[in-house]
């Protein structure tokens, strides 16, 4: 039986977990099978412009995980965060490693929404990011200035245009020259990380990758 060490999630049910590693899409990261020879990017990245140059999840959207973000999120079920937390950390902070980020930054919630909610998942999960990997946060670097419906059962072109303009970075903050880590629960078509994205941009962030803790299929 698991407890609060493990997440609230047993060994057992930890194994139906599906870590995604390569190959996958070389610009949003999602998975593929089979073999591939080269460098790619998917038709959804082909189609779309994307303000980040690569996004990464730890795992796929599904079964168990599923679940447990769903609860997590919604139900404020705050028990499964180190399970969370620890398949982000597992996955994310060797690959940061690699190269020099100078922050990482959650993606918001609408006030509106967080005073719903009581608290905003990314940013906690960014929070373990960042103590892992000695970054950083700065959880007050983007403001969601507009309030969306849910992407959850919208369109690929939908969801594009519901957040285009729903990010800000508050007034007399820049980040000129700064390679920034965006960190989210999950991503799907990449809209909600990519207008994030622009909005770092245009108070200049210099490059700009994506985490999440997993990946829509």
């Amino acid at each position: 039986r698991a407890g609060a060490g493990e997440g609230y999630v047993c060994s057992r049910c930890r194994q139906t977990v599906r870590f995604i590693t390569p190959p996958f899409c070389g610009r949003c990261g999602l998975p593929f099978a089979g073999e591939i020879t080269q460098p790619f990017a998917c038709s959804n990245c082909r189609e779309l412009k994307l303000h980040f140059r690569w996004a990464r999840s730890a795992v796929s959207a599904r079964g168990l995980v599923l679940d447990v973000i769903h609860r997590y999120k919604y139900q404020r079920a705050l028990w499964f965060e180190p399970f969370l937390g620890d398949l982000l950390v597992r996955q994310a902070a060797p690959a940061l490693a690699v190269e020099r980020w100078d922050l990482i930054v959650p993606v918001p919630l609408h006030p509106a929404k967080q005073r719903e909610r009581e608290f905003n998942q990314a940013e906690r999960l960014a929070a373990r990011l960042s103590a892992a990997t000695k970054i950083p946060m700065n959880a007050r670097a983007l403001e969601r200035v507009q309030f969306t419906k849910t992407q959850t059962m919208l369109s690929r072109s939908e969801r594009t245009a519901n957040v285009r303009t729903a990010f800000a970075v508050p007034r007399r903050q820049r980040f000129d020259g700064a390679r920034i880590v965006l960190v989210d629960d999950v991503l799907t078509t990449g809209a909600t990380t990519s207008a994030c994205a622009l909005a770092l941009r245009r108070r200049g962030a210099e490059d700009i990758g994506v985490w999440t803790v997993a990946r829509g299929l």
